[in-house]
């Protein structure tokens, strides 16, 4: 299903020259710091600045109209103003262009009878020329794998997690959080205004692409609700689908309105329709990130039952508590620790000021060295009470307790603990003083395949939402 879009979509995702028009050889404009972003990332293909001035920039001569480039032209990025653009489709249609992606905006978003004319124009040029829009209103697509950047230079490695967004803001989170927390896409677009490719053709593609095993989205909503219901529904029992719906309110959906021209419905009615076709609704991009995290580090769902390690240093059982209750009010159980466990937990660690059910406090090992504090924490995993073991590390207080080197070796023993067994191990790093030590061992644990969420809740909602899906797929 869908795998007509493959070729289709070649000279978008794998274009072999980009042209970009609206470059300055004098002045830094958008156009100008797309042809260095493409340079700097590596971009394998030829690319042709276009800009009516002419010139250089750095080593490429600025061609003053997209006519006068030597060679072939698979993909066109476009920041001209709008007055400009139905020139530019003839231009493009000269040169026979298989895709023209529109920075420019000022369109049907701007809620103008001249606005969406202008875009009745473009479609039937395009349709003439024989080529597809991207946008207008947009930043177009992204993808690690061919060296295409999003504008600013965004990349990263490449990997499985692909994304449509209506939103260019929400599209460059989505891949600078990505960077971030090693979420490794695949591809990416930002489709703005959607006037003619949309969120139903970016997801049939992902659908059928093989190097995408997850797709997210962000939409606001839809010139054509019955395509983009059959579609979801077909391409979610594909791969998983995760949905965040923006304007779910009033005052959201005026604003997509305005920001790329959507027609918004209700909240109620998105959320019954995401449900309806099998995909995974988030709320936030928080939710949206970490579901797609969950679903490319664990790929499916290994159970809810959860064992929780907690006070690892702080000696409050009070966090242990708290993550309890977090895991069961988003869906996880927390079945207590088999009788042997608690038995060789209370020889090691004493039952005075410890916890030993589930959620374990380990706090104790902080008096009997970092040996027993590591291996309590073998005791918990090896258990086979659970699916899945959350460990709550807060390195504002054991950074001043072990140290640095202790921290490493923590770390080191829970990377090297993960890799000896199919039991996920997920850490909770929540924020606090000492911001810079956290993220070098967020960093550290990401690189080696360990997803890690700044609160227990977060953590807790992704697995949940990952089971659910699973179950989902293997009852039907």
């Amino acid at each position: 299903m869908f795998e007509e879009k493959l070729k289709e979509f070649e000279p978008i995702f794998y274009p072999e020259s980009i042209a970009v028009v609206g470059v300055s050889a004098t002045s830094i404009k958008a156009g100008s710091l797309w042809v260095m972003d493409l340079r700097s990332a590596g971009f394998p293909g030829a690319i042709y600045p276009v800009g009516s001035s002419g010139g250089r920039i750095g080593d490429l001569e600025i061609f003053p109209n997209l006519r006068l480039v030597p060679g072939e032209v698979d993909y066109v990025i476009v920041a001209i103003p709008r007055q400009s653009v139905l020139e530019l489709l003839d231009d493009c249609a000269a040169k026979n262009v298989k895709a023209v992606h529109f920075f420019t905006a000022g369109f049907s978003e701007t809620d103008t009878q001249q606005g969406r004319k202008l875009e009745e124009q473009m479609l039937e040029k395009t349709r003439q020329g024989n080529m597809r829009i991207i946008g207008p209103n947009c930043i177009g697509v992204y993808c690690p794998e061919h060296r295409i950047p999003f504008l600013m230079g965004i990349l990263g490695e490449d990997g499985s997690v692909g994304f449509v967004s209506q939103s260019g803001g929400i599209a460059t989170k989505l891949a600078t959080i990505g960077i971030a927390r090693h979420i490794n896409y695949s591809k990416g677009v930002s489709f703005g205004n959607g006037i003619d490719l949309d969120a139903s053709d970016f997801l049939q593609y992902l659908a059928a692409d093989p190097k995408t095993k997850v797709i997210g989205a962000y939409l606001e909503g839809t010139r054509d609700g019955a395509r983009l219901f059959s579609t979801m529904k077909a391409v979610a029992k594909i791969k998983p689908l995760i949905v965040w719906k923006g304007g779910r309110t009033e005052a959201g959906a005026k604003a997509a309105m305005s920001h790329t021209g959507s027609l918004a419905s209700s909240a109620t009615i998105w959320s019954a329709m995401l449900k309806q076709v099998g995909a995974i609704e988030a709320h936030s991009l928080e939710e949206l990130t970490d579901t797609l995290l969950i679903f490319q580090r664990l790929g499916h769902g290994r159970g809810t039952r959860a064992a929780i390690i907690g006070g690892l240093a702080d000696g409050g059982g009070g966090n242990s508590v708290a993550a309890g209750d977090a895991c069961l009010e988003n869906g996880l159980s927390v079945p207590p620790l088999s009788f042997e466990t608690k038995q060789k937990l209370s020889e090691l660690l004493g039952e005075v000021g410890s916890i030993l059910c589930n959620p374990v406090d380990v706090s104790q090992a902080q008096f009997r060295g970092l040996a027993t504090l590591l291996q309590a924490i073998d005791l918990v995993v090896r258990d086979t009470i659970s699916d899945i073991v959350l460990i709550q590390e807060d390195i504002e207080i054991l950074l001043p307790i072990y140290s640095q080197k202790g921290l490493e070796e923590i770390n080191g023993f829970l990377i090297e603990l993960a890799g000896m067994q199919n039991k996920p191990i997920i850490v909770v790093l929540p924020p606090g003083s000492v911001e810079a030590e956290r993220l070098r061992i967020e960093r550290k644990l990401l690189a080696a395949s360990i997803p890690v969420f700044s609160s227990m809740e977060r953590a807790a909602r992704a697995i949940y939402r990952l089971n659910q899906y699973c179950c989902r797929r293997e009852a039907s």
